[in-house]
């Protein structure tokens, strides 16, 4: 592994999503969280989906600080828009580079619990298998439990029901029943 100096912007996103902003708000729907990403992180979102820079793939905390502003940022920046999901695919190549280098060894559980998230959010069963693989490894009880409920509903449907409205999908009658039943939304 090349180390190097993470770059400052890098280290900002990890501090504001690791130290700042507590576990459990991470996850939910939370006007003032998306707005301070929008407010903190809105243009750095922007470069990085357009591409990440040389010295951000140089380091595995660059790389992570990469995967969170691609994979969970653009959740809150976009909350209730198809752009939610748009760079969902480039955070999963990011990720996957950093597991083929085997760097993910030189972070930390919760770090690692983000960097995975990627494969939790696809709709892809490979995707899906491969992430309760990598939380199963991790040892949070919790992470596996959601890795394994995402991976059934797309086992089942193929694909993330909660997401059809705001991607302009047709609901399946199945799919509606299953939504009106508990803990079918995430």
């Amino acid at each position: 592994m090349r180390e190097g100096i993470v770059p400052t912007q890098a280290e900002e996103v990890l501090h504001f999503w690791l130290v700042e902003t507590p576990f459990e708000q991470r996850f939910v729907r939370d006007p003032r969280l998306d707005n301070r990403i929008r407010q903190g992180f809105a243009p750095l979102h922007a470069r990085l989906a357009r591409a990440v820079p040389a010295e951000w793939r140089a380091d595995p905390r660059a790389m992570l600080a990469a995967v969170i502003v691609l994979d969970q940022f653009s959740r809150n920046l976009y909350r209730d828009d198809p752009r939610a999901y748009e760079n969902d695919a480039a955070a999963r190549e990011l990720a996957e580079e950093v597991l083929s280098k085997g760097w993910d060894e030189h972070l930390g559980v919760e770090e690692r619990y983000f960097l995975y998230l990627p494969f939790m959010h696809g709709e892809d069963l490979a995707d899906q298998d491969r992430s309760v693989e990598l939380f199963g490894g991790l040892g949070t009880q919790e992470g596996l439990d959601f890795a394994v409920r995402h991976r059934d509903q797309i086992k089942r449907f193929g694909r993330f029901p909660q997401r059809n409205a705001v991607l302009g999908r047709q609901s399946t009658a199945e799919e509606l029943a299953f939504l009106e039943g508990p803990g079918a939304r995430f």
